[in-house]
This record gives structure tokens, C-alpha cells and sequence, in this order.
């Protein structure tokens, strides 16, 4: 058995985890961590675990080396992971943190972005970027997991084939993307009130959110030159679900088929992500309590232009049920395991 730690074991993505791992039979948990609920029966806090999982909350350990562990889990803000991890826990552990503090290769970019000075910057060199689908080798020898966020992920996995085959002028593309109420996290602010969310859709951070490093920087490596892009966060009134709608104009006479080829030739074996029928537009429903991300592809001949759409959970395909395919290759086992449960619905 994989023995497993968590620490922020409480927030949105962290009782996912929980869920997912709870579930997985290769592993057991060991610990899971709260700040602010030490002491407190984790059943207590989320009843969806009564009688099912006797645990108590504790305080994060100091010595997280001695703890017994194979694999330890941060779901926690940025700039808290990087404060706690050291060469020595590396060494002896497998990490995997749901933060930012180490998606983005460049220290000073992330010092830019997230308005803070790194803690760690000797690590951010040791950490690989956990995006199953493209980076699947270097995770298998990885000990430090950056893993992915939802805006991320679904606007990465989109773009990937098209950049991959050079398909499309790279200065054009335009990511409008839109989040569950969840995606903000468990603390409130006034936007995230049920008064200020319910009946009413917004954008924020129209020119500055800092998913976009972070999506440039991976989609430049696939590219092999610098992309610069616009990137268009919403909020709905909804639990759950990230959905993107992608323009970007091709660099070549092209039609469907050759669009579709492309998302065909990099994805037709991989399990979570599905490429939908000709005509079909993805929709949060059909993805929400499932590690899977649904993609649909249009070209619109009348302005020769790509359109992209995508879906996932952004609490599984988006945090932990890639935290967990993340931790499934990394031991060697089948990614599917403890993720292949079929989409809710109606959720």
C-alpha cells in the first residue's frame, strides 16, 4: 500500500483528494492536515464521511520525513509549499503539490506575477511540470510534482495539438475561459457571496491573471518559440466545471479533417481525454465529477478561423484527480486507477 499524507486537507481540492484517495485500492492515508481544524474528526467537518473514515485533523507535521509516508499531498495557497519543502524531503519523498509555487520555470516570473519573493528558488529546477498527457516520462522519475491547475490544464491540452503540428499563427490565439464558484477556493470574498454570484456571470482579470505565465510558458516549449496570448477568465454560478472557448487562425489552407488528425494522432490513446464527435461542443455536464476533459473542434470557413472548445471538473481533472493520476504514474501504476468513475449527472 502506498501510504499517503495530506497537508490542507480541508479546502475544495484537499476533501477532493481525500474522496479520491479514500477510494484508491492502493493507498492508505496516513495524516491529513488543517490549520485551522486541528484536533477536529474530519467526518465531523464534511458528513459525507461519516462512519466512513475515522480520522482527526492534526496540525501539519514539522518532521514530514518521519512521518511513515511514501507520497505527501499540498493542497494549499501559493507561497506555503515552497516555505516547507527541503532537499531532504525530496530525497525521501515523493511530493506532490496542488500550488503554483512551482509550475513556472522562471523564478523571477513567478516573483513578477504573484507579487511575493519565491521562498525556495533553489528547488523550482527539481519540480516537473504534471501534465499527464504531454510530460508523462519525466513524471514517471520525477520526486516533485508541480501539478497543473484547471484554467491551465484545459487551455494547455486544448492548444497542444495544433501547436505540436504547427498548425496555427501563434500571435492569434484568444483563450475565453469560465470557472465554477468552487475555482476560487474555500475563503471568501464579495464576488464569491451567494448574492453577489447567483444570477450573474462576470469576467475578471481581463489582462493580468496569473494563469497566464503559466500557460504561455508551457505552450512556448510545445511551439519551440514564444507565444504570447489573450487570456479571459469568468465566474458562473455554478459548483463546478471550467469550459473554454479557444479562436486562433490557422498559418495554412486547412480544413477540419486536418484539425481533427491532430487532436486524433496526440490523444486517441490517452483515457481522460476525449475528442468529441464532428459538430459537438463540450459542456461542463458531461465532465463534472470525473477526472475526464471533453474537447470539440470547429472551422468556421467563413472567417478561416479554429474554434476550440473544452470541459472539465475543475476540482478533479483540474486539482486532485490529476494529483492522484500524477501519484499513479509516478509509482507505476495505471493511471485510470481510483479516477475512472463516469460523470455525474445531473450534479
Amino acid at each position: 500500500m502506498i501510504k499517503a499524507g495530506i497537508i490542507g486537507g480541508t479546502g475544495y481540492a484537499g476533501q477532493e483528494l481525500v474522496r479520491l484517495l479514500l477510494m484508491h485500492p492502493n493507498v492508505e492515508i496516513s495524516f491529513i492536515s488543517s490549520s485551522t481544524h486541528d484536533g477536529e474528526n474530519y467526518s465531523k467537518l464534511f458528513m459525507n464521511y461519516y462512519n466512513i473514515l475515522n480520522i482527526k485533523c492534526i496540525e501539519a507535521p514539522y518532521n514530514i520525513v518521519d512521518q511513515g509516508i511514501d507520497v505527501l499531498f499540498i493542497a494549499l495557497p501559493h507561497n506555503h509549499s515552497s516555505k516547507m519543502l527541503t532537499r531532504e524531503i525530496l530525497e525521501k519523498l515523493k511530493i506532490i503539490d496542488l500550488s503554483a509555487d512551482f509550475r513556472l520555470s522562471n523564478v523571477d516570473t513567478y516573483n513578477q506575477w504573484y507579487n511575493s519573493t519565491h521562498p525556495s528558488p533553489d528547488l523550482v529546477d527539481s519540480a516537473v511540470y504534471g501534465l499527464c498527457e504531454l510530460n508523462r516520462e519525466a513524471i514517471k522519475k520525477a520526486n516533485l510534482i508541480a501539478n497543473p491547475g484547471c484554467y491551465t490544464t484545459c487551455s494547455i491540452l486544448s492548444l497542444a495539438p495544433l501547436l505540436i503540428k504547427s498548425l496555427i499563427d501563434l500571435d492569434s490565439i484568444m483563450i475565453d475561459a469560465k470557472s465554477g464558484i468552487t475555482g476560487a477556493g474555500k475563503n471568501l470574498s464579495q464576488a464569491t457571496h451567494y448574492a453577489e454570484c447567483n444570477e450573474n456571470m462576470n469576467s475578471y482579470n481581463p489582462i493580468g491573471h496569473r494563469h497566464i505565465p503559466e500557460i504561455e510558458e508551457n505552450l512556448s516549449l510545445l511551439a519551440g518559440q514564444t507565444i504570447k496570448l489573450s487570456f479571459v477568465p469568468h465566474l458562473m454560478p455554478v459548483n463546478r466545471g471550467i469550459l473554454t472557448t479557444i479562436y486562433c487562425k490557422p498559418n495554412q489552407p486547412i480544413n477540419y479533417d486536418m484539425i481533427r488528425e491532430a487532436f486524433t494522432e496526440l490523444y486517441s490513446e490517452e483515457k481522460f481525454v476525449r475528442i468529441l464527435p464532428k459538430g459537438i461542443s463540450a459542456e461542463t455536464k458531461w465532465v463534472k465529477g470525473s477526472n475526464y476533459m471533453d474537447i470539440g473542434m470547429f472551422h468556421d470557413e467563413r472567417t478561416n478561423r479554429i474554434i476550440l472548445t473544452s470541459a472539465l471538473d475543475n476540482l478533479i481533472k483540474g486539482a486532485a484527480g490529476q494529483a492522484v493520476q500524477n501519484m499513479n504514474i509516478m509509482f507505476g501504476l495505471k493511471e485510470e486507477i481510483g479516477l475512472d468513475q463516469i460523470s455525474m449527472f445531473p450534479i
